[in-house]
């Protein structure tokens, strides 16, 4: 079924196809335009040039640049519209591919990303995917193939503020990203993602305690609660059901869960995706767990006729009722089904929209 909305392009592909025909211009002084590529499940996309140039030096020392413009498609991606630019040049015979990090892309400081500390965060697949293509290029003009590729994205590490890089200890710009080169509009891939390897991060820093937050005044909560590091916090919005099932395969010992009334009222429900979009408050599940607390029919039927979750609990309050905490035990429930037995211990904790905590559990 088709969304009618636009697909486009990930870092990685734009700067493997900035690469492909930067090298090629190093080998035969023109650059292919537009460029066309391969992309892992097979797709061919040709991308238009914006930057083209080609830098005489000594023997040897000749350097070719190319640059792709991302188009993110109808995805409300930060680096829609971001110029991406490969610079190739020749290393040193048997050396192969090297990466660079040039300006606006980050250098990796903390261990439990997919790369070295010390590496520029281009992520192994498209570093694949950009050997591939030297390979072929080489191939069809013989050449050894043992370049330097550096990689930079205009206004990257100002762009990578508003990402996850900095907690993730991915300092100076934005990471080259993209699995199979296409960005999949609202899917979200790139949160998940980052949700991951925010998870690989804490556990390389031996954090025994994270919190999975679903916006900053839950963050602050869960921070002030527990004193935990920057690095021990999950920026987990809607996607409860990414942390966990994460969190299944690749266990911290402390999981607090942290969240408004509203969100954690839907994974109380059993909702793993807490987007309003793809799923509702149900007052019919607030009204119920009201009867099983031995709530009476008229705090029942005023709760359901609540208009919203915070609504619900205001009406709890005033009836002596504790709501929040029968939420947030719902949500332990919910959470500790998914996780299915992993060695992770959970607590919820759930808010007001003032960030004061109005229920607890576990």
């Amino acid at each position: 079924m088709t969304t009618g909305l636009r697909y486009g392009w990930t870092t990685g592909a734009c700067a493997t196809a900035a690469t492909t025909a930067a090298y090629t211009a190093l080998l035969t002084g023109s650059f292919p335009d537009p460029v066309e590529i391969l992309l892992p499940r097979g797709q061919r996309p040709v991308f238009a040039l914006a930057v083209e140039e080609l830098v005489e030096g000594p023997p040897g020392e000749d350097r070719a640049r190319a640059g792709v413009v991302k188009d993110a498609g109808d995805d409300p991606d930060v680096t829609h519209g971001a110029l991406i630019t490969a610079a190739v040049r020749h290393g040193a015979p048997g050396t192969g591919v090297t990466f660079r990090a040039g300006p606006g892309v980050g250098t990796v400081t903390k261990p439990g990303l997919p790369l070295a500390v010390g590496e520029p965060a281009i992520n192994p697949v498209p570093r694949q995917m950009i050997r591939d293509h030297i390979a072929r290029v080489a191939a069809a003009y013989r050449d050894e193939g043992d370049v330097v590729v550096e990689i930079s994205v205009e206004n990257g590490e100002e762009l990578a503020r508003r990402t996850w890089n900095p907690r993730l200890g991915i300092l100076g710009g934005l990471s080259i990203l993209g699995t199979t080169g296409i960005v999949v509009p609202y899917s979200c891939s790139a949160w998940i993602d980052s949700i991951r390897r925010g998870i690989d991060v804490a556990r390389a820093a031996g954090h025994v305690h994270v919190a999975a937050c679903t916006g900053s005044t839950s963050e602050k909560v869960a921070t002030e609660l527990y004193g935990l590091p920057e690095d021990a916090l999950l920026d987990m919005g809607d996607f409860a059901g990414a942390v966990l099932k994460y969190l299944r395969r690749h266990p911290v010992p402390r999981l607090t869960v942290a969240g408004g009334i509203g969100k954690l009222s839907k994974l109380a429900d059993g909702h793993l995706d807490l987007h309003s979009g793809r799923s509702q408050v149900s007052t019919d599940a607030l009204a119920a767990m009201v009867r099983d607390a031995g709530g009476d029919e008229d705090l029942a039927a005023r709760v359901l006729r609540a208009n919203t979750a915070l609504q619900a609990l205001t009406i709890c309050q005033e009836a002596g009722l504790p709501l929040g905490d029968l939420v947030a035990t719902g949500a332990r429930t919910t959470a500790l089904g998914v996780l299915r037995g992993a060695p992770v211990e959970v607590d919820v904790v759930v808010i007001d929209r003032a960030g004061t905590i109005v229920g607890r559990a576990g």
